[in-house]
């Protein structure tokens, strides 16, 4: 069995971030009583996973191996693809459900906040939401499935089984459920064939900061 810390340090991060999107139409009231605007509780969110993910570091023994260089243009090829198809329209079962709601942070507000907001937003979604993902879902739960002692099954021995069914569990992460799936299987299939978590993360990177200039160059605000 893997150690309670090995776990822990690759769950928790994700498990805060995961609380604070259930649990965001409830803290919007608290935070307006301290004369918090809502839209900062994203900034609140990625704070608490930063933090985290800081204070474990030293636990990511996967981060502090040595990648080749030229995969990350395979990686970037990968991240575009996923792009675009997250930003295909979708048939209505693609989506967990209709409700499609969006916070559009450009009314009502200054310049001034505008610029921080989207900067805080495009840093969580492009720099530190694909660390802590890719170290949840392809790092620990992938390997987990198929070995408990997740840290010493190298990436490439990870069966088309774990492969596909940690895939499915990080769709259900997302509304664009389908899309998600097929991110899923692409970040998968980069980690298990170049052997590197960080080939994944940097795709996944890719996909979430095009997806975030598109958000905000097209007024898309659902899709965050």
């Amino acid at each position: 069995m893997a150690s309670q810390q090995n776990i822990i340090s690759r769950s928790l991060p994700f498990a805060v971030y995961i609380v604070f999107l259930a649990t965001s139409d409830y803290l919007a009231n608290p935070l307006s009583t301290l004369g918090i605007d809502e839209k900062w509780l994203y900034a609140i969110k990625i704070s608490a996973v930063t933090s985290l993910l800081i204070y474990f570091w030293h636990h990511y023994s996967e981060l502090r191996v040595k990648p080749v260089i030229k995969h990350f243009l395979y990686a970037a090829i990968a991240g575009i693809l996923v792009f675009l198809t997250w930003i295909l329209p979708y048939p209505t079962w693609a989506l967990l459900s209709k409700d499609t709601a969006a916070f559009n942070p450009m009314q009502g507000q200054n310049e001034v906040a505008v610029v921080m907001w989207l900067s805080i937003r495009l840093f969580g979604a492009s720099l530190i939401v694909p660390v802590m993902e890719e170290l949840f879902w392809r790092s620990f739960i992938m390997r987990w499935i198929d070995n408990k002692r997740f840290l010493s099954l190298p990436p490439e021995k990870v069966t088309t089984y774990a492969l596909l069914a940690s895939s499915c569990l990080f769709a259900l992460e997302h509304q664009l459920w389908l899309a998600g799936l097929f991110a899923g299987l692409i970040y998968a299939w980069l980690y298990k064939s170049y052997k590197n978590l960080w080939i994944p993360i940097f795709a996944h990177g890719v996909t979430n900061g095009l997806l975030g200039v598109w958000v905000v160059y097209t007024g898309n605000w659902q899709y965050w």
